[in-house]
């Protein structure tokens, strides 16, 4: 997963090294899954907000 390969660049840039390959995947998929979460909670925001709008 490139996601979990920036991760491990940038953690070992500050100087940590202790991270599995396993443990940088699943913090990227948990990072990937609280995007996902955020961009659809905007959603239902700008759609609340719009039908609020028109009404």
């Amino acid at each position: 997963m490139i996601v979990a390969k920036i991760l491990t660049d940038e953690l070992t840039s500050i100087g940590i090294r202790s991270l599995t390959v396993q443990e940088s995947e699943r913090i990227a998929a948990h990072i990937f899954e609280r995007i996902t979460d955020l961009e659809l909670e905007l959603a239902a925001r700008a759609f609340a907000s719009a039908r609020r709008d028109r009404d």
